[in-house]
């Protein structure tokens, strides 16, 4: 992709759930997914803005983003291994649509490898095995 856009979130790491009662809101009362954000953009856009936040000192380091965002330090770790991949990787994760199983658990073997063409082609299997794509499509 030659064109770049920049994403931005705003992010309240103190909102904390009144009640045990509340259950958060299925697609059945928000509608249909149109112009919906992947939850695995969401948590690479999350990573990048930790990583800025850590590096410009406006955070000591992980282990007070996890206790700001009331996470452990490792559900901190697993978000920002999705920085260990590959920049293009990383690129199509923000900018794809849904794809049922493209998720952060998926994508933890992938983030592990350091070969980044390895990564691609695990990543490729990966979506193409969550699209229900056969090998040579």
């Amino acid at each position: 992709m030659s064109t770049s856009q920049q994403v931005t979130y705003s992010l309240d790491f103190d909102a904390r759930r009144k009640s045990r009662n509340v259950k958060p809101a299925t697609t059945e009362h928000r509608g249909p997914d149109v112009g919906c954000v992947p939850r695995i953009a969401r948590l690479l856009a999350l990573a990048i803005r930790m990583e800025g936040l850590v590096r410009e000192r406006a955070i000591r380091d992980y282990a007070a983003v996890a206790s700001v965002g009331w996470v452990t330090r490792a559900r901190v770790s697993q978000i920002m291994k999705l920085l260990n991949l590959a920049p293009d990787i990383q690129e199509q994760i923000l900018f794809l649509p849904p794809i049922r199983g493209l998720n952060e658990r998926n994508l933890r073997p992938i983030s592990n490898q350091i070969d980044w063409d390895e990564q691609r082609r695990l990543f490729q299997e990966l979506t193409r095995r969550s699209l229900g794509l056969r090998p040579g499509e």
